[in-house]
């Protein structure tokens, strides 16, 4: 009897506690350390860098050389194209880099047909054993 009486007092304290706003507000109604447009901006940051990467990957392979390049190891572009949908965040990154920059070193003359074609089987390869381990 007396622990059934000690549980109903019990729960009459804290009901009143609650409807009177003892327990504070931080408590109650905790703020997120990241906002919700916060957090979609960087979502959208994230897809337009990814965007861009996979744009400057392509663009090589769609380039002259580099559909001779893949013509030569006997790859379809097509499946190529694929594959670069399926890379990670990271290894897309560092591709487009490598990319951008092996574009402007041709365009500057630096590189030969012959440099190029080994660049772009590289990458070919590269892109299909990322692919082929997930």
């Amino acid at each position: 009897m007396k622990v059934r009486y000690m549980m109903s007092v019990c729960s009459i304290l804290l009901a009143v506690c609650l409807v009177l706003g003892a327990i504070p507000t931080s408590a109650r109604e905790q703020e997120h350390a990241v906002s919700p447009g916060q957090l979609r901006t960087d979502v959208q940051k994230s897809a337009a860098a990814r965007q861009a990467n996979e744009a400057a990957v392509r663009e090589m392979f769609a380039s002259e050389a580099g559909r001779q390049a893949l013509k030569s190891a006997g790859m379809d572009y097509q499946k190529v194209d694929q594959a670069i949908s399926q890379v990670s965040d990271e290894d897309l990154a560092r591709m487009a880099e490598r990319s951008r920059e092996v574009q402007k070193d041709f365009a500057a003359g630096r590189l030969g047909d012959r440099d190029l074609l080994i660049i772009l089987l590289v990458a070919v390869a590269l892109i299909l054993i990322i692919v082929a381990v997930r």
